[in-house]
């Protein structure tokens, strides 16, 4: 990012009023295991000319992610639909808070046309929360998997959704749409839902994971945990537990980084081991697919994981098959 950007930029206070009033928490020194590299390849560049000239954002940008030199030299870019403005204060989040403007019409279709440039073969579209909306934004998510099927059909589609809280036959609205992959992200544990995610209910989470099987079935479904907040290993196995009464096929896990001195302060930093320790317990709890790593994220490596995803699917199958 050049120096004339930084400096037409809004600083944090101003993209963020609404975390001006909590105490500054120090950031901490990052362990050697989670060091990434600064974004500076020519295909990092080229992706973020592609995002400026269609007018999309990226959770990538907007969230702050640590792996943006990694997925963009690869033109992997996970899209942020519906505005950078988010209706929700969670305290780990990067996004701006505030009232959002009006949805652009014009949003899925440039989205469909920036896959095509990017040549994507699996894309993740993600949202701000829009409380302010009837629908919650369904409707949108629905038009923009719409287009991408209709524009790249050999492209697999993967979202990544708010809860829809009382927002009823949002869920039906966008499994109806077809997407591959609905991931709906959980985030942390049920008692640090007041302090972390004041805005949203993990049972409703839950809920809402658990109706998209009600609903199809076949639909992929994908969920994810941050360690690092206070939460205990006994309350993390309890998570996989409940995901698992959702019918969750897909679980990730990943290390909490604090973006500001704004933010919920981290914990503590889980070593490689411990995540490696409940990728086991995971995948012996039944999940198709686990990722779990410091650096994992949401669509961390999303195109392949979700080719291993099928795959697994097809390998639990076969033996019914064949009966």
């Amino acid at each position: 990012m050049d120096g004339s950007h930084d400096k037409l930029s809004p600083s944090r206070a101003e993209r963020h009023p609404e975390k001006a009033h909590r105490p500054d928490n120090p950031i901490q020194r990052k362990p050697d295991w989670i060091r990434v590299r600064a974004p500076n390849s020519p295909e990092y560049a080229e992706t973020k000319r592609l995002m400026r000239q269609y007018g999309l954002s990226t959770v990538c940008e907007e969230a702050s992610c640590p792996n943006i030199g990694e997925c963009w030299k690869q033109k992997h870019a996970t899209f942020m639909i519906m505005g950078e403005v988010c209706t929700r204060a969670c305290a780990f989040c990067n996004v701006a808070t505030g009232k959002p403007g009006a949805l652009n019409p014009h949003e899925p279709d440039n989205i469909a046309e920036a896959v095509g440039k990017l040549g994507l073969g699996h894309v993740v579209v993600t949202s701000v929360d829009r409380d302010d909306l009837d629908d919650g934004g369904a409707g949108h998510f629905a038009k923009v998997i719409t287009a991408l099927h209709r524009s790249a059909p050999a492209t697999t589609v993967e979202i990544l959704t708010p809860d829809f809280m009382r927002k009823g036959g949002a869920i039906e609205t966008v499994v109806a749409a077809r997407p591959d992959v609905f991931n709906h992200n959980l985030e942390t544990v049920p008692r640090l839902y007041p302090a972390i995610r004041p805005g949203a209910r993990y049972f409703t989470s839950l809920r809402l994971l658990a109706r998209v099987k009600e609903i199809n079935a076949s639909m992929f479904t994908k969920s994810g945990l941050m360690v690092g907040l206070g939460e205990t290993r006994e309350e993390i196995l309890q998570v996989m537990d409940d995901l698992r009464a959702a019918e969750v096929d897909f679980l990730t896990i990943g290390q909490y980084l604090q973006p500001t001195p704004k933010h919920a302060p981290i914990d503590r930093f889980w070593t490689p081991a411990e995540f490696d320790e409940l990728a086991t317990l995971a995948r012996a709890k039944g999940f198709l697919m686990v990722s779990a790593s410091p650096l994992t994220r949401s669509s961390y490596h999303a195109g392949d994981d979700f080719a291993r995803l099928r795959a697994a699917r097809e390998a639990q199958l076969a033996p019914r098959a064949r009966a």
